[in-house]
C-alpha cells in the first residue's frame, strides 16, 4: 500500500488522465461510428460517380487508360466485373486484402442496384454501382485503401499523448509539492505537539480546506496549551489543599504520642485531626462531583417542580446556620414551575445560600427573589457580607479559588462550591453572574430556562 500522499496524487493524476483518454476515445467511437461509415460511403459514391462519367464520355479503352493513371488510386482500389464475373483492377492493394464480393452482389449491381458494405475488422467498406460501357453494363466496385498518412497520424497522436503525460506529470509533481508542503508542516507540528511542545505554529497562509485545517490545528493547539496550564494549576492547587490538612494531621498525630499529654489537649488534637480528615473527605467528594458533572457520564433527570418551594426548603434546611448568626431572610418568590434536575439544583441553592450565610455579618440580612422573564426564570440571592473584589468576579467560579484570601482561616472552604454551581447551571443551559463590591455585599444572579429542551431546539 502506498503511504506517501505525494505519490498518491501523481498516480491518481496519471490514472485519471489515461482512463479519461481511453473512455473518451471509446465513447467518441461509439457515438460517431455510424457517421464515419456514412461519410466514407458518401465519398465512395462520389468517387464512383466520377468513374462512371469518365466511361460515359470516353471510349472504353481511353477510359481504362485514364482511370489507370488517376492519382486517387493511391487512396482507392477499383474492380470492374464483366458479365462472366471476371474483373479488371486498378490500383495496388499492397498488404491489404480485397474485400470479398459475391456473385449475387455483382448481378444486383449489373441490374442497376447500388450495393453498400460497411467496414469490418478484416476489410474496409466498399461500394458497388453499375457501369455502362461500349461493351455492355458492368459492375464497378470501389474499395478505400488505408491512407499513407494513417501511420503518421498514429505516430503523431501517440507522440502527443506521451508528451502530454510527461508534461502533465511534471506539472502535477510541482503542484503536489504545493499541496503536500502544508500537510508536511502539519505532520511535523503534530509530532512536536505530541512531544509536549504546545508553542508550535504552522504558519500556513493558504485558503480553502488546507487553510481551514491549519487554523483549526492552531486553535486546537491554543486550547491544548490552555488545558495544560489548567492541569498544572489544578495539580498545584490540589497538592496545596491536600498538603495543609495532611500537615495538620501528621503534626497532631505526632503530638498525641507524648506520654505526659493532658487529656484535654489530647481531645483537642483529636478534634483537629477529625476536622481536617472531614475537610479532606469533603474536598475529595467535591472533586469527584465536579469531575462527574464535567464528563458525559453525568446525565440530568428532568422533572417539573415548583422552584420557589425548593428554595424555601433549602433555606429551612440551612436554618441552624443562619439562626445562630441572627440573619434575617427577605423572600420574594413567584410560584414558578421549572423543568430541571432538582436534585442537582438543590446543591446550587445550598452552595449559594451557604456562602451568603458564611460571609454575612452577624445580625445581617439576606434577600432572595425570583421572577419570570419570557421563557426564563431569574433568581437573585443577595447578602450584606464582605463582598468580592471586581477582578475576582470571574475567577470565583474556578476550582480552588477563594475570594477571602486576605482573611486567613476565618472562613473555611475548599473553593470548589461555586465551580460545581457553575457547571450545574451550564448543564441546565443557564447562566450565573455575580454583582459585588468589597464591604457592600454580594448578589448572585442565576438565569435558568423554564423548559431547557424547548429553548435550545
Amino acid at each position: 500500500m502506498i503511504r506517501s500522499l505525494y505519490i498518491r496524487v501523481v498516480l491518481t493524476f496519471l490514472v485519471s488522465v489515461i482512463a479519461g483518454i481511453i473512455l473518451a476515445f471509446i465513447i467518441t467511437f461509439l457515438v460517431f461510428r455510424e457517421n464515419l461509415n456514412e461519410n466514407l460511403l458518401d465519398k465512395l459514391l462520389s468517387f464512383g460517380q466520377d468513374i462512371v462519367r469518365i466511361y460515359e464520355t470516353m471510349p472504353e479503352r481511353e477510359a481504362d487508360w485514364f482511370v489507370a493513371e488517376m492519382k486517387q488510386l493511391d487512396t482507392y482500389h477499383i474492380r470492374i466485373y464483366d458479365e462472366n464475373n471476371e474483373f479488371r483492377s486498378f490500383g495496388k492493394l499492397g498488404e491489404q486484402s480485397p474485400a470479398p464480393v459475391s456473385a449475387e452482389q455483382i448481378k444486383n449491381v449489373r441490374n442497376g442496384d447500388i450495393v453498400r458494405a460497411n467496414a469490418t475488422k478484416e476489410y474496409t467498406g466498399y461500394l458497388g454501382m453499375p457501369l455502362r460501357t461500349e461493351s455492355g453494363t458492368k459492375a464497378l466496385f470501389v474499395q478505400p485503401l488505408v491512407s499513407p498518412y494513417t501511420s503518421f497520424n498514429v505516430k503523431w497522436i501517440s507522440t502527443f499523448l506521451i508528451y502530454s503525460l510527461v508534461i502533465g506529470s511534471l506539472l502535477i509533481l510541482a503542484a503536489s509539492i504545493f499541496v503536500v508542503k502544508p500537510i508536511n508542516k502539519l505532520t511535523k507540528a503534530t509530532k512536536r505537539l505530541a512531544s509536549g511542545d504546545f508553542n508550535v505554529r504552522v504558519n500556513i497562509k493558504q485558503t480553502g480546506e488546507l487553510g481551514a485545517l491549519a487554523r483549526s490545528f492552531e486553535e486546537m493547539t491554543h486550547d491544548l496549551q490552555h488545558l495544560e496550564q489548567m492541569r498544572r494549576e489544578f495539580v498545584a492547587n490540589v497538592s496545596h489543599e491536600v498538603q495543609s490538612p495532611l500537615t495538620s494531621i501528621s503534626g497532631y498525630a505526632q503530638a498525641l504520642k507524648q506520654v505526659n499529654l493532658a487529656e484535654q489537649e489530647r481531645d483537642r488534637y483529636l478534634d483537629i485531626i477529625s476536622a481536617e480528615a472531614k475537610r479532606m473527605s469533603k474536598m475529595s467528594d467535591s472533586l469527584l462531583k465536579l469531575s462527574l458533572l464535567e464528563s458525559d457520564s453525568q446525565s440530568l433527570r428532568f422533572t417539573e417542580r415548583n422552584l420557589d418551594e425548593q428554595i424555601r426548603r433549602v433555606i429551612v434546611a440551612l436554618q441552624p446556620q443562619w439562626t445562630v448568626r441572627n440573619i434575617n431572610f427577605e423572600l420574594d418568590l413567584q410560584a414558578i414551575k421549572v423543568t430541571a434536575d432538582h436534585d442537582q439544583l438543590d446543591q446550587v441553592w445550598m452552595n449559594i445560600l451557604g456562602n451568603g450565610i458564611k460571609f454575612s455579618e452577624d445580625h445581617g440580612a439576606m434577600a432572595v427573589s425570583m421572577r419570570q422573564v419570557h421563557s426564563d426564570v431569574i433568581i437573585r440571592v443577595s447578602d450584606n457580607g464582605i463582598g468580592i473584589e471586581p477582578e475576582d468576579h470571574q475567577s470565583i467560579f474556578e476550582r480552588f479559588f477563594k475570594a477571602d484570601r486576605s482573611h486567613g482561616s476565618k472562613y473555611e472552604g475548599s473553593g470548589m462550591g461555586l465551580a460545581i454551581v457553575k457547571q450545574i447551571v451550564s448543564l441546565h443551559k443557564g447562566d450565573i453572574q455575580v454583582e459585588s463590591k468589597p464591604g457592600e455585599g454580594t448578589t448572585f444572579v442565576v438565569t435558568l430556562p423554564i423548559h431547557p429542551a424547548e429553548k435550545h431546539r
